[in-house]
This record gives structure tokens, C-alpha cells and sequence, in this order.
């Protein structure tokens, strides 16, 4: 049947009311499409394999687009490294696993030079490359290693490259880390510093997972059939979304809803929360306001939209400033909960700029 040309005044008031619609509606972006369209692929990929976790797998997700690095604090047995090694998997890049230990070296981390023979029979030095240059990396129990240790690794996620004998080495792009640490055994751990802890772009809470869940997970594992996946994007893609992530657009009253969040963090000003005031010590630093704006850029465009709105910005708060707060000594005593206190920032918060 041959369209109905509704210019001519032909079509019912509904299909000229549709078609004015489609005539003043806002063009997705194909960037926009694809990003949208490629995050989804990946996602069911890893879904293919880890039962549940969804908030974790978005979330790490998250940290990847933006070029950031995650934090993820849970017992063992839950999943990281499967689901860390079939993200790495969905995309084609290189995985690295790395399991820290008291006596665990920088030099083993980022590599070190030996001294070879060369075919005249001179000697020379020649630099072997340690498990920092890959492409995922786990970084599992970072918190078992020495300051010493911690450090050669955070450099290399700040920098995104190693300096081995006076030579620097550039990390291959892109460069993900993935650290773990493990909540209930504090003995023989080094705890990262609040500098440190402020690197990541994301600290991840990961809970265990329900009945279903679990039933799911002896189906999956406990029987003959072996579940593998295979590359459904490349590491050009992720850089390509880290691009397109930068560029959507943020309203200037969003970015003040964004900083008047990381504000209200600190006990000392006039916007803080009564649990701020009572139960911190320090708010968060311009990192968390970073964190926040790009990480609402990556929901944003996972919902098909260009453009940032208020939600967004909630809805990665806390993951972005929960490892930014600083509890004082009564906090610390009653096991104040860090994401009750942004919950009660978010609450108190305006989405319109105070007249």
C-alpha cells in the first residue's frame, strides 16, 4: 500500500499529529547509536558467564569507557577474576592477572632489565616486560602488598607507563585496572592510603548472590558443558566510546548539581548534611566531581541520550565518592556506612540553583 503523503493534508489528525512528531524530534546521533548498541553486546556477552552482578558489571563497565581505574571490595569466590578475564575476552584485549603478597616486588609488577649476551659476545641489558603491560589487568588483594609495591602499580594507572632504569615505557591503550580487596581479613594487610584510594574512579561494592542466583551457577558450572565467548568488539571500539563519552554535551545547572554534591561531602560547609557535619573528616576531593560528570556522560549514553540530565548524576554517586569520604573517630566507632551518608547528600541536594 502506497504511503499516504501527509503534506498534501490527506492523512487523519493522528497520523499528521505522528508525523509532526517525527518532524520535530531530535536526531540520535549515530555515535550515539553505536555506543549504545555496542555496550549492550558486551554486557550479554559477560552475562553469558556471570550470574548476576549486574550493578558490578555496569559499573566496571563505567570505569573502562571513562578511563578509569575500579576498586572492587568483596569476599572471594564471588566472581572478579572470571568476570574481569571474560571482559578482556569481549573485547579482544590482553588480560593480566596479578595476585599481590606481602613479598610481592615492584620490579615484579612492572618489570625489570637482565643481562643478556649478545652474539659477539658482549653483554647488555635488556628489559623484560612484567604483567603491567596488558590491557585488563587484575590487580587481585591489592591490599596484601607493601606501600612500596601499591605504589608501582598506582603510578602506572596515573601515568599509563613504567620508568625502569632510567627508560620510560608507555603502556598500550587501553589500560584498565581492576583492583580487589578483600573486606573481612585484615590481618597482614596494608590498607591503601586515602591519596591512593582517591586514583580510582570507582570503588564497587559486590554482594553475594541470591538463591536463584546461586542455583543458576551449579547449573552453569557443575555439568559437562563448558560456556566460552568469544571477541564480539576490539579494544578500537573502547577507544572510540572513550572518545564519545568526552564529548556529550552537560547543562551548566548539571555540573552545578554535580559540584554542589562533592561540596556537601565536606562537614565545613554551609550545605553539608547533619551526618557529614556529625561523622566526617574530609569531603571529597575534585577527583569525585570528575568522576561524577564523566561517569553521568557514560550513563547517559547507555540510556541512548546526548545529553546529561539529574539522574545521572545520582545514580553514580555513590560508587564515585563512597571511597572519597573520610570518617573521623566517631564515624569509624559506629561503623558509620559511607553510602547513608551520600544517600542523605542526595536528599538534601536541590536540582535548582539556591536564589
Amino acid at each position: 500500500m502506497k504511503p499516504r503523503d501527509l503534506s498534501r493534508g490527506k492523512a487523519s489528525p493522528y497520523e499528521r499529529r505522528i508525523g509532526l512528531e517525527k518532524k520535530n524530534a531530535v536526531a540520535v546521533p549515530p555515535e550515539v547509536q553505536h555506543f549504545h548498541k555496542t555496550l549492550q553486546v558486551i554486557t550479554d556477552n559477560i552475562r553469558k558467564v556471570i550470574v548476576g552482578h549486574e550493578k558490578m558489571i555496569d559499573e566496571a563497565l563505567t570505569c573502562l569507557l571513562c578511563d578509569g581505574h575500579g576498586l572492587i571490595e568483596g569476599v572471594p569466590g564471588l566472581g572478579k577474576t572470571l568476570m574481569v578475564r571474560t571482559l578482556a575476552q569481549s573485547i579482544g584485549a590482553k588480560f593480566s592477572r596479578i595476585q599481590f603478597t606481602p613479598d610481592l616486588m615492584p620490579s615484579d609488577i612492572v618489570g625489570t632489565d637482565v643481562v643478556i649476551e649478545t652474539e659477539s659476545g658482549g653483554k647488555k641489558f635488556d628489559f623484560r616486560q612484567g604483567p603491567i603491560f596488558g590491557n585488563i589487568i587484575l590487580a587481585d588483594e591489592i591490599n596484601r602488598a607493601t606501600p612500596k609495591t601499591q605504589s608501582a602499580l598506582l603510578q602506572a594507572m596515573q601515568e599509563k607507563s613504567v620508568t625502569v632504569g632510567g627508560r620510560t615505557y608507555e603502556l598500550a591503550a587501553p589500560f584498565f585496572v581492576l583492583a580487589t580487596q578483600n573486606p573481612l581479613e585484615m590481618e597482614g594487610t596494608f590498607p591503601l592510603p586515602e591519596a591512593q584510594l582517591d586514583r580510582f574512579f570507582f570503588k564497587i561494592l559486590l554482594m553475594s548472590s541470591n538463591l536463584k542466583e546461586l542455583v543458576e551457577i551449579v547449573d552453569r558450572t557443575c555439568s559437562d558443558s563448558v560456556i566460552s565467548v568469544s571477541a564480539v568488539a576490539q579494544t578500537e571500539d573502547i577507544l572510540a566510546m572513550r572518545r564519545t563519552v568526552r564529548r556529550v554535551p552537560v547543562a551548566s545547572h548539571v555540573k552545578e548539581f554535580a559540584a554542589r554534591i562533592v561540596l556537601a561531602t565536606h562537614p565545613e560547609s554551609d550545605s553539608a548534611a547533619p551526618l557529614v557535619k556529625r561523622y566526617v573528616r574530609y569531603g571529597a576531593s575534585p577527583r569525585g566531581v570528575q568522576c561524577i560528570v564523566l561517569a553521568a556522560k557514560a550513563r547517559a549514553l547507555k540510556e541512548g541520550r546526548f545529553n546529561v540530565a539529574f539522574e545521572d548524576c545520582r545514580e553514580v554517586a555513590r560508587p564515585a565518592l563512597r571511597h572519597r569520604i573520610i570518617l573521623n573517630f566517631e564515624g569509624e566507632a559506629e561503623g558509620i556506612d559511607r553510602d547513608a551518608i551520600i544517600s542523605q547528600i542526595l536528599d538534601s541536594i536541590p536540582t535548582t540553583s539556591a536564589k
